[in-house]
């Protein structure tokens, strides 16, 4: 079983840039895909990005394509999301999630494959 905390939501403006940090317990996180996922208010959660136990494989929802980079470190037991470019629609509660990965390149792209969640953080970007 893995836990997870997240750090560094904030409030910031539009263009801003902002990193997310994850930091799991448990000595098997190498074992476990690891994601992103946010939910604005009256929305459903959405899957912003994943990245394989091995960090050689991420995928990001369009939305935030070309903005965000996945990335994690695996002796420090941590993942993290750097935004850039933030815009208003990127308001939402951030969880860090994980996924049993049973290959090294499994890469979760949906909130439903995801059976491990950290708390959550706010972002807010004004315009």
């Amino acid at each position: 079983q893995v836990q997870l905390v997240e750090s560094g939501g904030g409030l910031v403006q539009a263009g801003d840039s902002l990193r997310l940090s994850c930091a799991a317990s448990g000595r098997t996180f190498m074992r476990y895909a690891m994601g992103w996922v946010r939910q604005a208010p009256g929305k459903e959660r959405e899957a912003v990005a994943g990245i394989s136990w091995s960090g050689g494989s991420t995928a990001y929802a369009d939305s935030v394509k070309g903005r965000f980079t996945i990335s994690r470190d695996n002796a420090k037991n941590t993942v993290y999301l750097q935004m850039n470019s933030l815009r208003p629609e990127d308001t939402a509660v951030y969880y860090c999630a994980a996924a049993e990965a049973y290959y090294s390149d499994y890469t979760p792209s949906h909130s439903q494959e995801y059976g491990y969640w950290g708390q959550g953080t706010q972002v807010t970007v004004s315009s």
